[in-house]
């Protein structure tokens, strides 16, 4: 294990490499930052109005990011919103985004969830196609949103539930149905967060509360544990020049004095070279937005 970056954020979420920069981006969510380092360079932060949560490239200089209101356009050089595409659940004040991820289609998955976990408060939306649509009602706390490299399903996570759902997509990226159990965690006692895919299918997920990211065969089998030295793991990206640097980030939230002293580093983000390999996240497209980039 290799500390990446020793800045502690209260809730960091959201990692995301992006392989045109070789750059890792992260927010920590209540502290109202956006986070970023390069594994060989120094780290960059900014200051957000808001609590951001999830963001998927657009470009070498801009990324998509969702906050607790919206979808925006994020100028990394500039530092700032440039543009807001879509408001997110407008008027709902108690609710906030949470885990999200870019498609193979160039949209993006987003969940939102009640500020304070309220019970069914939150839901999963697709933005595509110029427009926002809720593809999943009634969830809790939605987590690991990411997609098969086949691209036949998306996966989801409630982690007050413990449980992956798996959904069908059609050739467009929309589900096919609702989502099926693809794995109880919970019957194992863990509560899974953020997730991804790799190239054969399978899931590294995020255990909060368990210190670890946990391997998932494509066929919904749990595997090898990853250890990290953090309890609330959030969530998991694979990077690095060919793909096989696991980064994942954590949280303090919920951690009493005690816990802190015994896992210091929790809420600082990790990297670790693993034998496994991703792949690059997809863009998100703009064009439907009348981008011409």
């Amino acid at each position: 294990m290799t500390l990446l970056d020793e800045r502690i954020c209260a809730l960091g979420e959201g990692a995301l490499w992006h392989p045109d920069r070789q750059e890792l981006f992260w927010f920590d969510i209540t502290g109202r930052r956006l986070l970023s380092r390069r594994p060989n360079g120094g780290g960059r932060e900014w200051a957000l109005s808001e609590m951001c949560s999830a963001a998927a490239r657009i470009d070498r200089d801009r990324l998509l990011i969702a906050s607790e209101t919206a979808l925006s356009v994020f100028d990394i050089e500039a530092g700032r919103i440039v543009r807001r595409l879509a408001w997110l659940e407008a008027g709902e004040t108690g609710n906030r985004s949470n885990d999200g991820r870019a498609d193979p289609w160039g949209g993006f998955w987003i969940g939102t969830m009640g500020k304070a976990a309220e019970p069914g408060a939150g839901a999963i939306y697709r933005c595509f196609g110029g427009r926002v649509e809720r593809l999943v009602e009634s969830v809790t706390i939605p987590n690991a949103i990411c997609f098969s490299p086949d691209r036949r399903h998306a996966y989801y996570a409630d982690t007050a539930l413990g449980q992956i759902f798996r959904v069908r997509l059609d050739a467009e990226g929309w589900p096919m149905g609702a989502g099926e159990l693809f794995i109880d965690l919970g019957l194992l006692g863990f509560a899974p967060d953020g997730a991804v895919t790799l190239n054969d299918g399978s899931l590294m997920v995020a255990l909060w509360g368990e210190g670890a990211v946990l391997m998932i065969s494509a066929d919904g089998a749990a595997g090898a544990r990853i250890p990290l030295p953090a309890p609330h793991l959030t969530c998991p990206a694979m990077g690095g020049a060919d793909f096989s640097t696991l980064f994942c980030t954590s949280a303090t939230e919920g951690l009493s004095a005690e816990d802190l002293a015994r896992a210091p580093l929790s809420g600082a983000t990790f990297r670790r070279d693993t034998p496994f390999r991703g792949r690059p996240e997809p863009a998100f497209d703009l064009t439907p937005f009348g981008d011409p980039a």
